[in-house]
């Protein structure tokens, strides 16, 4: 058939005609026609043309976390799985607590021995858990080493005061080259350094087990508790193919100081009333149960799913009008607990619980405002099976390693998506550099298969993510005192490297909030935890430029979602003794807000239709010179996280013309409103007009009209310019 003249007698031919021009959908022109011819109709049809599609954003399906009751019993099944034997859920109860050698309360000037082999091997590194670089010799090896190989090297600790100790606990040398460690070893105090007296065992010298490997620690009880300000161990047999090295630590308890003889050392007063302990899966309930039974109007206890052993990953949502997102309220999040021997976080979250929910009764108005303006959910436990493992030995027993992983054995710091490979590889093989995309990477589909060896607990917060408008998040781990910010993977695998995002700036700003704001890692006179000294980089630190971690949750938060996300590692030690939490507490307080109140920094703001005032969700919002966009959520809101400056803000959203407008941040930390009106295309106006069978209004025909006549126009001059450049060639070959 052939095509009608662009000339037609009325406006129906030209819409026919435009419409034919733009719907690419349609089969053949007879049936373009004949919807078009339809559309003009003075009379509406009865029933929209069923050939007809309309294209409509894609919006995320949403799940409902509802609501848990934690009356509710735990499964049987799981209680059987999980503690198994009478009496093993409870850890190993120390008389006195540990003197601080791991949590490095103890400074290393009160660490002393016989000989050491080089500074590197110095009686300072003989901490219990300390841990080495990949390269010995340098000055952070993993252990005290004497120089000599004899029964009269000792190491010594000066705890400044009179102590009650009763018992060491021993570990080898920390290692990927060396096996080292005491087998047997014997215990002497003293008051003044000079005269020293041993540990006896009835009416012999005490001789204690030591090590069988370099890793497991191993605890010596003392058969008589001694009083004293000195201490030293005194190894009698070691590894055969090893030398004489240990890490340590000791415990006693401080006695009474009436006089203030030693006001230096004078505990902390803890003016929170909190409970500071360390809680299992059972006692963590029960403390969740009772803030929310405190605070039933500001809280809410959900589960996102279950660990692979089945206990169930509980949510504690802290909002004014909590199980709903209001519209422009920014929703934050902190997850703890994703290696289980990392317990710090954990009791840092439950603490918060407990300190927001006595605040707002209060009336703290910081604490008020925080509740009124955010919605927040703390994960305190990604990793519950982990951390019953890491439970039942004790916070001085489970070692470096010991519930790091999940019940599969799966590290889940690097268990999500590596959406990173992706993202690098499009680019590199792309030629038109407009098609490439900066957020919102897809999952590859053999990650998402149900044979992919991904954890229970991974799948359940990546589903958390993908239905909540998560904006800002912290990861809270272990063993170290630094802030990292993505990316946490190199570009090459390369071992570690610079890798920053378009984000970095604001990264940087987050990373300083926590870590200016904590009082440990601010101490300008503290000494690094293990290998590396961050101080050097202001406590805080590219992850990337650390080592290089594939398939990180803060990758996949930044590639996968609109959320920012850090890891924050809250110590040295990766599981203080109880004793230690109240100190912690203290020291991560005020990080803890400070970071939770930049969700509120940037702009912020609802996009919507012109013309029915409708939110418009999936609406990528661009910021000019970052190459990374986010997108609105299901009611059209949105926040756009930015340092302070003036920007220029272009939101487009399919079936919209795209609108563009300046925004400015302000150093204040409340976010800039700034809302968007889209006006619907021509084209997504007449698809809409003609899946309701409706008649198109005239300012809608005289704007196609318009769009078909541009369009002919570039048409036309295209072919009249390859026509003359045919014309060229001819002639030239004349």
């Amino acid at each position: 058939m052939a095509r009608p003249s662009r000339h037609g007698p009325n406006q129906g031919g030209d819409i026919m005609i435009t419409w034919c021009l733009e719907e690419e959908a349609a089969k053949d022109w007879h049936e373009c026609s004949m919807k078009a011819e339809s559309a003009v109709s003075t009379t509406p049809l009865h029933s929209p043309p069923t050939a007809v599609t309309t294209n409509v954003p894609k919006t995320t399906t949403t799940v409902s976390f509802n609501t848990e009751d934690l009356n509710e019993k735990i499964d049987k099944n799981v209680e059987k799985r999980i503690w198994n034997k009478k009496g093993e859920a409870e850890p190993t109860v120390l008389e006195c607590p540990p003197l601080g050698l791991e949590s490095l309360r103890v400074k290393d000037a009160q660490l002393q021995a016989s000989s050491f082999k080089r500074r590197g091997l110095g009686p300072h590194r003989g901490r219990l858990n300390i841990q080495s670089g990949i390269e010995d010799g340098d000055i952070y090896d993993g252990a005290w080493c004497a120089r000599y190989e004899d029964k009269k090297q000792w190491l010594q600790v000066d705890a400044m005061r009179l102590i009650r100790f009763t018992g060491v606990i021993l570990q080898g040398r920390s290692s990927i080259w060396s096996w080292d460690w005491v087998h047997t070893y014997k215990v002497q105090t003293s008051n003044d350094s000079i005269s020293w007296k041993p540990c006896m065992n009835g009416t012999k010298e005490a001789i204690f087990e030591g090590n069988r490997d370099s890793e497991t620690p191993v605890l010596a009880v003392f058969p008589e508790p001694a009083v004293a300000r000195y201490i030293r161990i005194n190894p009698q047999t070691w590894y055969k193919n090893g030398t004489i090295c240990l890490r340590a630590e000791v415990l006693g308890c401080t006695l009474p100081d009436p006089n203030k003889i030693y006001p230096w050392q004078m505990e902390q007063v803890i003016q929170d009333k909190l409970d500071f302990r360390h809680h299992n899966y059972k006692e963590m309930r029960k403390l969740m149960k009772s803030v929310n039974e405190a605070c039933p109007n500001i809280t809410r206890i959900y589960s996102i799913g279950k660990s692979y052993a089945g206990l169930k990953l509980y949510v504690m949502e802290i909002s004014d009008n909590p199980g709903k997102h209001e519209l422009g309220e920014p929703e934050f999040r902190y997850v703890a607990g994703m290696h289980g021997n990392e317990v710090l976080g954990r009791e840092l979250l439950l603490n918060l619980m407990e300190y927001m929910c006595q605040e707002y009764k209060k009336g703290n108005q910081r604490v008020v405002q925080l509740v009124k303006d955010t919605r927040i959910h703390l994960l305190p436990s990604m990793n519950p099976d982990g951390y019953e493992m890491a439970y039942k030995k004790g916070s001085e027993l489970s070692g470096w390693a010991l519930g790091r992983y999940s019940w599969e054995g799966i590290d889940m710091n690097h268990n999500f998506a590596d959406l990173n490979t992706v993202m690098w590889d499009a680019i590199e093989l792309e030629t038109d550099k407009s098609k490439l995309i900066n957020h919102y990477f897809p999952i590859p589909e053999q990650y998402t298969s149900k044979d992919a060896f991904v954890a229970p607990e991974t799948r359940a917060v990546i589903s958390w993510m993908q239905n909540i408008p998560f904006v800002l998040s912290a990861n809270l781990h272990g063993g170290e005192l630094v802030v990292t910010y993505p990316f946490d993977m190199t570009r090459d695998w390369a071992p570690r490297e610079h890798t920053p995002t378009p984000d970095d700036s604001f990264f940087r700003w987050l990373a300083t909030v926590y870590a200016s704001t904590n009082h440990v890692m601010s101490n300008p006179d503290r000494r690094p935890c293990h290998y590396v000294d961050f101080l050097r980089h202001n406590n805080i630190i590219n992850g990337a430029s650390w080592h290089t971690v594939p398939g990180s949750m803060n990758d996949f938060s930044y590639l996968h979602t609109n959320c920012f996300e850090v890891t924050v590692e809250l110590s040295c030690d990766k599981f203080p003794h109880a004793s230690e939490l109240p100190a912690e507490w203290v020291n991560n307080k005020d990080s803890l807000l400070t970071y939770m109140e930049q969700v509120h920094r940037g702009i912020k703001g609802v996009v919507t239709d012109k013309e029915t005032e409708a939110g418009i969700p999936d609406a990528i919002i661009k910021v000019d010179s970052i190459d990374h966009h986010i997108r609105s959520a299901s009611d059209g809101d949105y926040w756009r996280l930015l340092n302070p400056g003036e920007y220029e803000i272009t939101v487009t959203a399919e079936g919209y013309m795209p609108v563009t407008r300046k925004c400015q941040v302000y150093y204040e930390p409340h976010p800039t409103i700034c809302d968007f009106r889209l006006t619907k295309t021509p084209k997504q106006r007449l698809r809409e007009i003609l899946a309701k069978g409706g008649k198109i209004p005239k300012d809608l025909q005289l704007r196609l009209r318009q769009l078909r006549t541009r369009k002919l126009r570039v048409t036309t001059k295209a072919i009249n310019q390859r026509r003359a450049s045919q014309q060229k060639i001819r002639a030239s070959q004349r």
